[in-house]
C-alpha cells in the first residue's frame, strides 16, 4: 500500500515573481492558493536588476544619492507586497527573498526543481522590457516546471469554494 506525504517537503514549491504590481499581487494570490492546495510552500522572490528596474547602465548614474540601495529597495517593495497581499498573517514556511540578475533567468533557475511558477502577465518593466522580452514569455518558453501566467485581476477561489 502507498501513502502520498502532502508535507511542504514533499509536495514541493511553489515559486512565484513580484515586483510590486497589481498584476504581480494577483500573482501572489493565486501562488498562495495553489501552494495551499496542493501542501507546498511558498517561495516569494523579488529580483532588481541596474539595467532593468533602475534604468540603462551610465544613464544619470552621476546623479544618484550616495546611499542608493537598489537591493533595499526592492526588499522594501517585497514587503510592501506582502503586507498588502496577507496583512499579518503571512503563509506558514514562506520564503521570501530578494535577487540581483535577469528577471526571468533569476525565476528560472529558483524554479528549475519546483512544482510550479506563478507569474503577472505585465509587471514595471517598462520600456527596458520591451528590449528584452517579457518575463511571463521567457518563463513560459523555459521553464522546467509547469508555469502559469496571471492575466486580469480574476482572485482565485477561496478555499471554502473548493472544499464544499
Amino acid at each position: 500500500m502507498s501513502t502520498t506525504s502532502t508535507s511542504p517537503t514533499a509536495a514541493g514549491r511553489v515559486v512565484v515573481g513580484v515586483d510590486g504590481s497589481e498584476p504581480s499581487r494577483v500573482a501572489l494570490r493565486w501562488a498562495q492558493f495553489l501552494a495551499s492546495a496542493t501542501g507546498s510552500t511558498l517561495q516569494v522572490v523579488a529580483v532588481w536588476q541596474a539595467t532593468t528596474s533602475f534604468g540603462l547602465m551610465g544613464a544619470g548614474w552621476g546623479a544618484l544619492p550616495p546611499d542608493w540601495n537598489p537591493a533595499q529597495i526592492t526588499r522594501d517593495v517585497l514587503d510592501s507586497t506582502l503586507a498588502d497581499v496577507f496583512g499579518d498573517q503571512r503563509p506558514p514556511g514562506l520564503d521570501a527573498r530578494v535577487e540581483q540578475g535577469n528577471t526571468a533567468q533569476v525565476l528560472l533557475e529558483l524554479s528549475a526543481d519546483a512544482r510550479m511558477l506563478v507569474v503577472g502577465s505585465r509587471g514595471h518593466g517598462g520600456f527596458a522590457s520591451l528590449l528584452l522580452g517579457s518575463v511571463s514569455a521567457a518563463c513560459t518558453e523555459h521553464a522546467t516546471c509547469p508555469v502559469l501566467v496571471i492575466h486580469g485581476t480574476t482572485p482565485p477561489p477561496s478555499r471554502t469554494d473548493v472544499t464544499s
